[in-house]
């Protein structure tokens, strides 16, 4: 008997019963039914799927910052994106574009940054009022917020570089330059609406919980803080730590030695977990899971591993899952589902690991010549039904849409 079969029974004795435990029961066994073998979460994905760069200007890098964002405003109006004339991709603007019209706003322009890979970590904030990233202007990093309406912006920090916040709240994780993070050690807040900067994160509380592994890692070398990301409720930030070689180059995978996967608990100020090697993390909407390479979701209260079972295993695959928990999306070589080497992809798989669909076959090999290569960094949109990628099969990085056909 299923659990659906077991709510209904008990619906029909329901004299028995108080009229909660018949409201419990009755959702229970609704909620049930999602869950029953013959669910097919994957059905959108598989039929009727439209595929499309997301701007319609030719002859430019476009590029969504990372897989642990969504480059979709809160209202799904918007999509935020940067665009690039340069080879490199390392100078550009910050863009969003209207999804109904295809109008397009500059928020930005001539922003320096790291690379092609996170581009300028351009985001949405405070609810899709603002859009926060981050550049270097005269040999200083800024990070940085601009009113989507008015397009007035503010310099939030100095000496600072910006991760990834939850989109409908105000603060933005800020860390100090991994080469050379001078006194900004400790992963910080701020708030893009007020400005208030705090502590949230001390380097010296991780180096007294965590002796052993940071020297074995990093030696005796200083470390600080490095890339927060915040959990979608903002009650939980994971990190890695970073061993900087000082000096002002930054364009060099050789700036820093980065590893590990520390998380911590906000609210009780409290580290809750912590793994030697970072791969490539991302939150689980439940703000309580974290989704990784390996088909795999640790619990950040105390790291506990669980296997998303049956799923393929994609080489340089990021990670993340959708809004409502059911799927996930991930990118990567597609050589271990028979498809050549070289080339990669786009996919989507039931969380509960039963099933999965490859969206879109590219190569990767070309698109903007940074010393660190733009990945397609997959991430779904708030409602669920859209998966945003870059692709870089062209002399230009290009922001790609894969929309779901089919019924929910």
């Amino acid at each position: 008997m299923t659990l659906l079969d077991c709510g209904k029974y008990l619906l029909m004795n329901r004299s028995r019963l108080t009229l909660a435990a018949c409201c419990l029961i009755a959702n229970f066994a609704l909620s049930a039914r999602a869950d029953e073998p013959g669910d097919n979460r994957l059905q959108p994905w598989q039929s009727g799927v439209s595929i499309r760069p997301v701007s319609s200007v030719p002859g430019r890098h476009t590029i969504h910052s990372y897989y642990v964002c969504n480059p979709e405003s809160p209202d799904g109006r918007q999509v935020l994106f940067y665009s690039s004339l340069a080879a490199n991709g390392h100078t550009g603007d910050i863009c969003f574009v209207d999804r109904l019209t295809g109008s397009e706003t500059t928020v930005a322009r001539n922003v320096s940054c790291e690379d092609a890979h996170r581009a300028a970590c351009q985001q949405w904030i405070s609810g899709g009022r603002r859009v926060a990233f981050h550049e270097v202007r005269d040999g200083r990093w800024y990070v940085v917020v601009v009113d989507a309406q008015t397009l007035e912006r503010r310099d939030l920090a100095a000496d600072r570089q910006l991760a990834f916040g939850a989109p409908r709240g105000d603060w933005l994780p800020i860390y100090g330059c991994h080469w050379d993070p001078g006194e900004h050690r400790d992963l910080e807040l701020v708030n893009a609406a007020t400005g208030e900067i705090k502590t949230a994160v001390r380097a010296t509380d991780v180096e007294r919980a965590y002796p052993d592994w940071l020297a074995k890692e990093f030696g005796d070398k200083r470390t600080s803080l490095f890339f927060p990301v915040l959990s979608p409720d903002g009650r939980r930030v994971f990190f890695k730590i970073a061993a900087g070689n000082g000096g002002s180059v930054y364009q060099s995978k050789a700036a820093s030695h980065r590893q590990g996967l520390i998380g911590y608990d906000l609210e009780r100020g409290q580290l809750t977990f912590q793994r030697a090697k970072w791969g490539h993390p991302a939150w689980h909407p439940d703000s309580r899971r974290v989704i990784e390479m390996g088909n795999i979701l640790i619990d950040a209260e105390g790291g506990a591993v669980t296997k998303i079972p049956s799923e393929p295993y994609l080489s340089g695959s990021h990670p993340s899952v959708s809004p409502d928990g059911k799927l996930f999306v991930t990118d990567g070589l597609l050589g271990d589902l028979g498809d050549e080497p070289k080339q990669w992809g786009v996919m989507v798989g039931d969380l509960r690991g039963t099933a999965h669909q490859v969206l879109h076959r590219f190569d990767n090999s070309r698109g903007a010549k940074s010393w660190r290569v733009s990945h397609p960094h997959p991430a779904f949109s708030a409602d669920n039904r859209r998966v945003y990628f870059n692709v870089s099969n062209s002399e230009w990085t290009t922001l790609y849409v894969a929309e779901a056909g089919g019924a929910d």
